[in-house]
């Protein structure tokens, strides 16, 4: 399928966005790319285009939490006791209904791929499904319901804490050893849409030595891990190990260009050194959410690190807003403004390569044919001149100002509306029930 369009405006990596930017798609494929163009017969697209955003980091069910625990008082444990309970009521129906349409609402905000940090593997108390991979082939077929790109992170989780068994709705996570992980990942059925990656849940979900066998496991494929997002984790890893999450990585073989860490929110100069060459997923509504603490983007860039995003437990489904949150927490701990440049926090919106898209995530010639546009007539950035478009929609943007959303060259959102479904409609219907 061939298509041409002219984009009043298109970001393509500089300071600034282009104006009349003529683009031709075949086969789901940018051909040609030209700034300056008139627009001609080609389809138009007013406002700015962008490339696709890129969700680094998911868990899809915890979707349903939202309205439920954010004006709780208690801490990142206490809420993840309530995660739990939600988790063992999930069977692969009511899953595949849940993420569905949580994958449909990122797509209505833009996001093109997502890395979907996948543990929930089994029946409960563990009895594995007829088809041992039945939860993550139910991801796998709602993303491509949505008209999402996945990256299925599966996640070793073999442990309930340092030394500690799993209890009766952790034991839907594990796979008893690694070997019995990497045998049922092995069978996973992807599709053109769908990529299969590795994770670590953490140093308190598989010792040093496990990490160290899943790294060796997981050489062609992303690898990703939950690092220092609690200050007790921390503590606990440094009694375990004398070092901290970071270095017990390190150690184990797992950084470098295809790892990520995500979160990373209580590092030492050390860690941020070691982690320089791997990539660190940053999901600042989660991490305010949960009260985990402001990591320190800036120092990890200039350590050498990649900064991807991550919607996380998708309190907010709201690319802008995770973006300009990478800015301004950091303002909020500095007290200095421009910590990161425009350029640095988009570059971090589009990140598709730590989860295994390297052909994704910019509007050039041979990648993938992904645009998100954002009209300018809202009151949100009407007035915005062309010069502070980039900074108008990273700063006040919102998911609500997405007119368009094209992925592999098919429109999946058009005229602000989502071309496959009543998205609220099917939340409305369904999330109650888990609570019943």
């Amino acid at each position: 399928m061939s298509r041409t369009l002219w984009c009043e405006y298109a970001w393509l990596g500089g300071s600034v966005p282009e104006r009349s930017v003529m683009i031709q798609i075949e086969d789901g494929r940018f051909t040609s790319v030209s700034p300056g163009v008139a627009a001609g017969g080609a389809e138009r697209r007013s406002g700015l285009s962008l490339p696709g955003f890129a969700n680094a980091h998911s868990h899809a069910f915890h979707r349903a939490l939202r309205g439920r625990t954010h004006a709780e008082r208690g801490d990142f444990w206490s809420w993840r006791e309530q995660m739990y309970r939600l988790a063992a009521r999930l069977d692969p129906t009511a899953y595949f209904r849940l993420a569905r349409a949580t994958f449909s609402e990122m797509v209505m905000a833009g996001y093109t791929t997502v890395g979907e940090f996948h543990y929930l593997h089994h029946g409960p108390a563990g009895k594995p499904y007829s088809d041992p991979n039945e939860m993550g082939h139910t991801l796998i077929a709602a993303a491509r319901d949505a008209g999402i790109r996945i990256t299925l992170l599966d996640t070793c989780y073999l442990h309930g804490g340092f030394d500690t068994q799993l209890d009766v709705v952790q034991r839907r996570f594990g796979d008893g050893t690694v070997a019995g992980w990497f045998d049922r990942v092995s069978r996973i059925e992807a599709d053109e849409g769908a990529r299969v990656g590795a994770a670590v849940h953490s140093v308190r979900a598989c010792t040093e030595d496990e990490i160290a066998t899943v790294a060796s496991y997981a050489t062609d494929m992303p690898l990703h891990a939950h690092v220092s997002e609690q200050p007790k984790e921390n503590e606990d890893c440094l009694d375990r190990y004398g070092a901290t999450p970071t270095a017990v990585f390190a150690r184990s073989g797992a950084l470098g260009r295809r790892f990520t860490a995500v979160h990373a929110t209580h590092l030492t100069h050390a860690d941020r050194e070691l982690l320089g060459g791997s990539t660190v997923c940053v999901c600042p509504t989660t991490e305010r959410d949960l009260a985990d603490g402001v990591g320190d983007g800036r120092r990890l860039l200039d350590a050498g690190a990649s900064l991807s995003l991550g919607s996380d437990s998708n309190a907010v489904i709201d690319a802008f807003e995770e973006a300009r949150a990478l800015e301004l927490h950091a303002r909020l701990t500095t007290r200095e403004r421009g910590r990161l440049a425009l350029v640095e926090q988009l570059s971090a919106l589009t990140d598709h390569a730590s989860i295994g898209w390297d052909d994704a995530g910019e509007i050039r010639p041979g990648r993938r044919a992904d645009l998100v546009t954002v009209a300018f007539d809202s009151v949100r950035l009407a007035g915005t001149s062309p010069e502070g478009m980039l900074a108008a929609v990273v700063f006040a943007g919102s998911a609500a100002d997405v007119t368009t959303v094209t992925v592999d060259g098919v429109d999946r959102v058009t005229a602000g509306q989502y071309v496959a479904g009543d998205v609220a409609r099917e939340f409305t219907e369904l999330v109650p029930r888990l609570f019943a």
